[in-house]
């Protein structure tokens, strides 16, 4: 029997390249993979020597921290026009965080009803009270839990105590499912914030300056000294140093299970790009210097990272403009640029895009528990794929496809070595390198799979 459709081009995996390669489809399924003369179908698509990697699964992003659930439209359209076929979405939404099982089947809605690309949910807890929810979160279909050491807001995003958070993960390990943690030290960064305000100081580079490296590290010995105690799956959200994959790697030689994921501007950023963008430049944790990147990519080749996301957080233009940096939102856009910029940073380095499928798809759909499902191109998996078009590019934020106030962008005028020629979602085309395809609603959400 012919295949629905046959995609060609140059097929790229976790472990091989096949030129003049093929991926056919039938339904919305892989139903083989090879090279040489296309079987055939009812439909051939050819991209040329184009590449053809797994669909990206970003395993950490933020549609609704600014605007709420109406975010998931349109972030989830810069999703599909940057190759990210799933996202890993964070709980901590205006005006309330995903603490419970009432508040996940609205969520669920919203995604089934406005999402451009699938999508996976993470859970949280309330500051205090909210343990009971960890089980009834965790049978709904999340992928993982989101806990912080830091507090943003104590509703939205609050910081879990030492004891609290305790319990929690004792609950948590329960469910066998990961639980990410964002990791500053609430009271040094407190204090050295205060400072800087009382010195005058709130121009761009003190964002660095009051959130060091060892905010981070004290942070991550804690979690992990709690990882080891209740054998609960813990992971750093979001590494900014290499100090964090050496101490998870130091905690799995105890016997904790203890992983780490590195955001792709922790790989390439410094902090002369915070001076120079001021707050566009604004994430947290901050960019380091140029030796801490080099590390970073140290860890990388090592196989410590457990796999490398975007922290897409968007804010509108109006909240990134404030000339005192520590009033700006913390956080970047980065969906639509994840893809051409990690091929980007691979070629520079002369390393081979099999990379990116397997940190920037693989490794990230296996931690939130989407593999095989997602994140591969084999027999049996989504047909999701997105297609990169070498070349000498330039990455312009007026090709972001986000609402106005937040088409902007810390790569804006970056060279690129690649461009997204389209995305497949499940076999149908949802991007042709200049529109967006997809419909509101043609996202699914997509629940862990059982261990």
């Amino acid at each position: 029997m012919p295949f629905d459709r046959v995609i060609t081009g140059t097929v790229v995996t976790t472990d091989a390249i096949l030129p003049n390669g093929y991926v056919a489809v039938r339904g919305e399924k892989i139903a083989a993979i090879g090279q040489g003369e296309p079987p055939p179908a009812g439909e051939t698509i050819s991209h040329g020597a184009n590449m053809i990697l797994p669909g990206l699964v970003d395993g950490h992003m933020h549609t609704s921290s600014s605007t709420g659930w109406p975010g998931i439209e349109t972030a989830s359209r810069c999703a599909a026009a940057g190759g990210v076929t799933t996202c890993c979405d964070m709980p901590y939404d205006v005006p309330h965080p995903v603490t419970d099982a009432v508040l996940l089947r609205d969520k669920i809605g919203w995604v089934e009803r406005t999402s451009h690309v699938d999508m996976a949910l993470y859970g949280t807890i309330t500051k205090t009270g909210g343990l009971h929810a960890i089980p009834e979160l965790a049978a709904g279909g999340i992928s993982a839990f989101k806990l912080s050491t830091y507090e943003y807001d104590a509703v939205r995003f609050p910081r879990i105590d030492h004891p609290t958070m305790l319990a929690a993960f004792r609950e948590i390990a329960k469910t066998g499912l990961p639980v990410a943690i964002h990791n500053e030290d609430q009271e040094l960064v407190e204090k050295l914030t205060a400072e800087a305000r009382a010195a005058g100081r709130v121009d761009p580079i003190m964002h660095c300056r009051t959130r060091p490296p060892l905010a981070e590290s004290m942070a991550d010995l804690e979690i992990f000294e709690m990882a080891l105690e209740t054998g609960a799956h813990v992971h750093i959200a979001h590494s900014s140093i290499a100090r964090g994959f050496a101490l998870a790697e130091q905690f799995r030689g105890l016997g904790a299970k203890t992983t780490g994921e590195a955001c792709i501007h922790y790989l390439c950023m410094t902090e002369d790009d915070v001076v120079r963008l001021k707050g566009f430049g604004k994430c947290n944790p901050p960019f380091r210097t140029a030796a801490e990147v080099e590390r970073m990519w140290e860890c990388l080749l090592a196989d410590k990272i457990a796999y490398i996301s975007t922290d897409h957080a968007p804010w509108p233009r109006e909240r990134k403009t404030l000339d005192d940096i520590f009033a700006c939102g913390a956080g970047l856009t980065g969906l639509q640029s994840f893809a051409p910029l990690m091929f980007t940073l691979l070629a520079e380095r002369g390393l081979s895009p099999t990379l990116m499928a397997t940190y920037c798809a693989e490794r990230s759909a296996k931690l939130h528990g989407l593999w095989p499902r997602k994140g591969a191109i084999r027999v049996g998996s989504d047909a999701d794929l997105v297609v990169l078009e070498p070349g000498d590019f330039t990455f312009d934020e007026n090709s972001l496809v986000d609402r106005p106030e937040m088409n902007w962008s810390a790569w804006h005028g970056t060279k690129m070595r690649a461009r997204v020629a389209a995305t497949w979602l499940r076999g149908r085309m949802i991007w042709d390198g200049k529109t967006v395809l997809a419909r509101p609603g043609d996202g699914r959400f997509v629940a862990r799979a059982p261990a």
